[in-house]
């Protein structure tokens, strides 16, 4: 025989990519499929699995990474190691898998399709099922026609034997009483017809796979290539039935009426688990005919063994327990199109059933709910059947059309692909299942429940009929026995009916009352196996769940807790009967949110999924749970504290970072560690790595936390019990412990360390060591760091195993690129190794550093917080920390670490990078405090280059002055400044903008300036930017700068704003409210607002907002304003005519020194200087007002006075310029005293002066602008503005890096610092 149909490449490629897309996507699916691969492997092959199990633990790795590198090699690497083992089927599988992934399909189907053909079994029952349904089944259906026919014949010999004749009582008769009724001979031949279907499927499904591989080889020839045909067994097989006769006879299948038992003891074994195995994926009957349950068999034994009298009700039994098992032996009629057979046998079947019992069970919520009679006046109601599975429902669920389905039945239907209800075919909008209708499901319930009830009754009239004929064999017992026997049967009976009780009756009174009872004996009698299996039914089971959705009594709901955990923790079977309906678990969380809080037993037992657990309420719950006193009265084996403890560190180990984090701060708040920290003394090592895992994510989310912990718990036990975890228990220790020597006092980290050191079983050190070579790529720098730490207890100068090893796993974590989590633990583990910890646990390290940098402000805040009392002694002891861990680490194997930091410098991941930098930073300080080892060249060779990077380009002011502190450690050494001279002029440039913000800026300064005394020169430099013709507006008068912007007068009475971009000059405003000329102009740093006087006679206020100025104010001074000076209550300004006015902001006004003609003014410490006509300078107390000399006046030369132009007051001292009278155009006086101690001797007519940080301006005659070294007095260079006339103002931004000049002739100039 032969078949027609013709299979295409596209429709095997098409099925076998759904297959591979589906393994892919499934995880757990794919791990259940290699598993059976090695359990179908036989032992002798052991070499070969271990290389084809390293190349699947290859091929997981390359699904789970994300780095396309990676996986690649990782495929390729396991291609390799499979390729030799290309005959072994779980090779094939996995290079299928290979291929698939690697864009092949091709080569990818043709390797699942050797699987098919080298093990044919396996692959259509377990491994792809699916394609096997869909290219193979289509072809295989002569194969199951002769296998019906060949049955079919058996059983019409079987039928001549037993009187029936006709088809249609061949059909209607039970499959059990066939084979109760078989011979030897005939069983042998149902048993070996099929054995030979198998081989039949076998060898049609190698051939299958070897055709479909042929037109995979020669896709262009579809429709040419015809499928093969279908063998089938042709000869007499009966052949082999007589052979086998012998063998089997000799087997104990006798039965005590000498009726053959058809039961093969190891095949059934072999059925039922491939059944079992199959049941979730297989959509077509079973390709081996299913045989009756064992079950089945026992009844019939027993029904023998009654009287023959009875015959005709034994048989009667058999019939009703078997119904199910004739719809199995029937099923194969049905898949050959014979409805009309199939329709006389549910019409007879109904008819002959009705007289149905029970033998075995009495009590009807002791019977198997798959065993229910269905038949005859037991015949359910068509709403009580699925219309997909005809059975009875078990989880009723209405779809939006109204029609109703099983659960599992709707739910396959849709995962096919199906978006319309099966019966009215319209479209469904959501693929998610409604919740259980509830309704239906109790009606069900009811029903079964009370014909279930009927064949009690009716059975137990049977048997006490009968009474006779069973004392007639209880001979044998004693008379002891039957006493206690009666008296413990009356208890069970008891039980029973309470059992029944609580299935049956309607009435929520009689069923609360039938629980009390229940517990009662649960309580006070010893629960045997009888009992427990009377109790684990499903129809009890969900008899207890009714009792939680109805009851409002919390001492039943209480009782019936109780009653569930205790029976799951006997039986874990249970589980599914309460975990198949959705709706059952909310119920349980519904109470154990409103106040039962013994069912978080029951949820703990019940394990639901996390994000059902992941809810406010609920963790409120389990935590209210834990800060309960114990409940005295309350006796179950698992106490609700030891659940609530275990649940919860299911669920906050499970959630996402910041979901956990959320629940970990709940847990803190509600002061709940104290509960927690009594488990970690438990026996019992799941309820304390359960303990130590939440008190770990306590400690991670509210680092103040670790504080109360440590102070409360014991570390032995926990250091103990690291010896009997695994290893992802074992890192829970690790981390644990690491986070917690975090604390904001080194001393008692110290202690923390020596406990963890010398307590626990044997040498804790050495138990780390031995784990440190088997952990996780990310969890190596933990374990490495706790080690290291504990290490460096003793004397840091002595060799050991452990601090070479644990530095060397850092470092090889820290360059490992391929583990980025493995790199950034390892940064974090080297910053927290320094040993500065806040009060919440972070390092300090970064805040320690700029501390020593100059910034100090950020560590001195966090030590306030800390409140240490003895700060000394603690600053000691982690002074002498810092230094014991540097050492150690940079004296590794000559400096091995710095190259590991430059190499994490160079990282695209940014919280790497800043790590690295701070541990650097932190490192190359410390060369300065320890011994020159030979590290210093190391270090210098690996990170110099990077820190004058980050030194020149940083915008961060704090990146800057790390920068700066390693290079200063640096420059100490000659090589090393050597290496920085020809970075010199940046660096330069840099520690002067750092010199506002940092001393130390201004100390590595004076260093690098007395190393180049002799060049100054050469580091300064300035270029002129841009120049801006004002002639319109006058001489440019005055010029001040504030923020990004600078203002500049005009003796027109214009005021102009002007700003910098990208080195253009652009104007922003520009206004004229004076009408004569602006002297000066003044900003007042503290309220940031301007002042302007003019020779208008009048002082204006501007305010300076959003890159605008707005008068604010107008003073009337009654006199030309020249030379402002102005602080907060006034101003004071010269006047047209002698002294000097000070001008209160109340209106006030008073002058001051009248004798004499002033020039220009300087205000310092409530000091005002006064610079005049006759080269004098006074020095007036303004509380007092009384001018004094500090430079008397000359006299005129040559009939012509020398003022003093300019007074600027600078860091405590004086400048005052003029014109050159004794070679010295500025001298310098110190204002505490008054005493000169210096000059610059230029000989320029200056007209104005500007001081800098390290710079003296000079504008005089001439267009000329002088630069002066502050320090050395000497002129560093001279500017030429390019006109012939006075430079009337000079004023530079804050950086000094601009430098901006206003001349007589109306132009102003903007040059930059190069």
């Amino acid at each position: 025989m032969s078949t027609t149909t013709t299979t295409t490449a596209f429709q095997i490629l098409h099925q076998t990519s759904t297959y591979f897309t589906t393994i892919i996507i499934q995880p757990p699916l794919r791990h259940h499929l290699i598993s059976t691969f090695l359990k179908n492997t036989p032992p002798d092959h052991e070499l070969i699995l271990n290389t084809i199990t390293i190349a699947a633990q290859t091929l997981e790795h390359a699904l789970s990474t994300s780095t396309t590198s990676l996986k690649f090699s990782s495929l390729r690497l396991a291609e390799n190691l499979l390729l030799p083992y290309s005959d072994n089927p779980f090779s094939c599988f996995l290079l299928s898998i290979i291929y698939h992934v690697s864009d092949r399909p091709t080569e990818a189907t043709v390797k699942l399709l050797d699987v098919f053909y080298l093990k044919p079994s396996l692959s259509r029952m377990e491994i792809a099922v699916s394609v096997f349904e869909e290219l193979f089944l289509v072809h295989f259906y002569p194969v199951f026609e002769w296998y019906n026919e060949e049955r079919l014949k058996i059983l019409s010999n079987l039928e001549g034997s037993s009187g029936y004749q006709s088809d249609e009582d061949l059909v209607v008769v039970s499959g059990t009483r066939r084979l109760s009724n078989m011979s030897g001979d005939q069983a042998s031949e149902l048993k070996c017809l099929e054995r030979e279907f198998k081989k039949l499927l076998d060898e049609n499904c190698r051939n299958f796979a070897g055709y479909f591989k042929e037109v995979l080889r020669d896709k262009e020839t579809v429709g040419l290539l015809n499928p093969p045909k279908v063998v089938l067994q042709n000869h007499e097989i009966y052949d082999e039935f007589e052979c086998e006769r012998d063998e089997n006879e000799k087997e104990d299948f006798q039965l005590q009426n000498g009726r053959f038992n058809p039961m093969w003891v190891d095949e059934e074994r072999s059925m039922e688990e491939n059944n079992s195995k199959n049941k979730t994926v297989k959509k077509y009957p079973s390709f081996v005919p299913e045989r009756v349950s064992s079950e089945v068999f026992r009844e019939i034994i027993l029904a023998n063994k009654a009287d023959t009298s009875h015959a005709e009700q034994s048989d009667c039994e058999v019939d009703s327990c078997s119904g199910d098992n004739m719809s199995e032996i029937s099923s194969w009629e049905y898949v050959h199109g014979n409805k009309e057979k199939n329709k006389k046998f549910e019409s007879s079947y109904s008819n002959i059933a009705g007289s149905s019992c029970n033998i075995e069970s009495p009590d009807p919520a002791m019977e198997d709910v798959d065993n229910q009679p269905v038949a005859g006046k037991h015949t359910p109601p068509k709403d009580f059947v699925c219309p997909i599975t005809s059975n009875l429902f078990d989880d009723p669920v209405t779809l939006e059309t109204g029609q109703t389905y099983e659960r599992k039945a709707i739910q396959e239907w849709v995962e096919r692909g199906n978006s319309t209800c099966p019966i009215t075919r319209q479209r469904l909008q959501s693929d998610q299942l409604p919740k259980t209708n509830y309704v239906l499901k109790r009606l069900i319930a009811s029903w079964k429940e009370q014909n279930l009830g009927s064949a009690v009754t009716q059975s137990e009239r049977e048997e006490s009929a009968n009474k006779h004929k069973l004392n007639s064999k209880m001979h044998l017992v004693s008379a002891s026995n039957v006493s206690h026997l009666s008296t413990t049967d009356h208890t069970v009976n008891d039980l029973r009916t309470a059992i029944t009780e609580l299935c049956t009756s309607e009435i929520l009174e009689e069923s609360e009352a039938a629980v009390l009872q229940i517990e009662s004996f649960w309580r006070e009698e010893p629960i045997g196996v009888e009992i427990q299996n009377m109790l684990s039914k499903p129809p009890v089971i969900s008899a207890f769940v009714e009792i939680l959705f109805n009851s409002v009594d919390v001492r039943i709901l209480k009782a019936t807790v109780i009653l569930l955990s205790e029976l799951i923790i006997r039986d874990n079977t249970i589980i599914q009967t309460l975990t198949r309906v959705d709706s059952d678990m909310d119920c349980i969380v519904v109470l154990f949110k409103n106040g039962l809080l013994e069912a978080v037993v029951l949820i703990h037992l019940l394990q639901p999924s996390i994000k059902s657990l992941v809810d406010v309420n609920m963790v409120d719950c389990i935590l209210q749970v834990l800060r309960d006193n114990e409940d005295d009265s309350l006796k179950m084996t698992i106490n609700p504290k030891t659940a609530s403890v275990q649940l919860l560190r299911l669920v906050i180990g499970s959630s996402d970072g910041k979901t956990s984090s959320k629940i970990a701060r709940r847990v803190v708040s509600s002061q709940a560690t104290k509960s927690i920290i009594f488990y970690l003394q438990s026996d019992v090592l799941e309820e304390k790595i359960a303990a130590v895992g939440i008190l770990l994510r306590c400690i991670l989310a509210d680092g103040a936390s670790r504080n109360v912990i440590a102070d409360k718990i014991q570390l032995a036990p926990i250091v103990e019990s690291f010896i009997e975890a695994n290893d992802e228990q074992r890192f829970e220790i690790v981390h644990f412990l690491f986070q917690l020597v975090k604390m904001k006092r080194r001393r008692l980290n110290e202690q923390i360390l020596h406990i963890i050191k010398d307590e626990g079983i044997g040498s804790t050190m050495h138990t780390l060591l031995i784990y440190l070579q088997t952990a996780l790529q990310e969890q190596c720098p933990i374990v490495a760091g706790l080690l290291l730490q504990l290490d460096l207890l003793a004397e840091p100068r002595k060799m050991s195993i452990y601090r070479e090893e644990a530095i060397d796993t850092l470092i090889s974590c820290l360059r490992n690129s391929e583990f980025p989590t493995g790199q950034l633990a390892a940064a974090e583990t080297i910053v927290s190794l320094q040993g500065r910890f806040s009060s919440s646990g972070k390092p300090l390290m970064r805040a320690y550093l700029l501390k020593c940098a100059g910034l100090g402000k950020k560590y001195e805040t966090m030590m306030r917080k800390a409140n240490i009392q003895d700060i000394k002694e603690e600053d000691e002891a982690a002074e002498d920390w810092d230094r014991k861990m540097a050492s150690v680490l940079v004296s590794h194997e000559f400096g091995l670490l710095f190259e590991a930091l430059s190499e994490g410098l160079k990282s695209r991941y940014v919280d790497l990078c800043s790590l690295c930098f701070v541990s650097a930073t932190w490192l190359v300080h410390s060369l300065s405090s320890l011994p020159d080892t030979g590290v210093r060249g190391a270090a210098r060779l690996c990170l110099l280059n990077f820190f004058v990077t980050i030194f020149k380009s940083a915008k961060n002011t704090e990146d800057r002055a790390l920068s700066m502190l390693a290079l200063r450690s640096f420059i100490r050494d000659s090589e090393g400044l050597d290496e920085l001279t020809i970075h010199i002029k940046d660096i330069l440039k840099g520690l002067r903008e750092l010199k506002k913000t940092t001393s130390e800026a201004f100390e590595m300064l004076k260093v690098l300036s007395e190393e180049q005394e002799n060049s100054s020169q050469e580091f300064w430099n300035h270029k002129e930017i841009e120049q801006v013709d004002c002639t319109e507006n006058g001489e440019v008068l005055s010029i001040v700068f504030f923020k990004d912007r600078f203002f500049s007068g005009h003796s027109d009475g214009t005021i102009k704003v002007w700003s910098m971009t990208e080195n253009s000059l652009h104007l922003v405003q520009e206004t004229r409210e004076h009408s004569k000329a602006v002297r000066s102009l003044k900003v007042f740093q503290s309220t940031g607002r301007l002042y302007s006087g003019s020779l208008d006679k009048t002082e204006r206020v501007w305010s300076l907002d959003n890159d605008m100025m707005h008068c604010d104010q107008v003073h009337e001074m009654k006199d030309h304003v020249n030379n402002l000076v102005v602080t907060d209550n006034f101003s004071c300004f010269v006047p047209q005519g002698t002294g000097v006015k000070v001008h209160s902001w109340n209106g006030e006004s008073r002058l001051l020194n009248p004798n004499k003609q002033v020039r220009c003014l300087a205000f310092h410490n409530e000091k005002l200087y006064c610079g005049c006509q006759d080269n004098s300078i006074q020095v007036i107390d303004l509380p007092i007002g009384t001018p004094r000399t500090i430079q008397s006046g000359t006299r005129k030369i040559l009939g012509k006075a020398i003022p003093v132009y300019s007074l600027e007051v600078h860091e405590g001292l004086l400048y005052a310029a003029g014109a050159s009278m004794d070679g010295a155009s500025v001298k310098i006086w110190n204002t505490s005293d008054e005493t000169m101690v210096g000059s610059l001797p230029s000989t320029l007519e200056i007209r104005s002066m500007a001081i800098g940080a390290e710079l003296i301006y000079l504008g005089g005659k001439g267009g000329l602008v002088e630069i002066w070294c502050k320090k050395k007095h000497t002129k560093v260079e001279l500017l030429q503005t390019g006109t012939t006339c006075k430079v009337n103002c000079i004023s530079f931004d804050i950086n000094e890096d601009i430098l901006v000049i206003g001349t007589s002739d109306g132009k102003i100039q903007v040059w930059g610092m190069n």
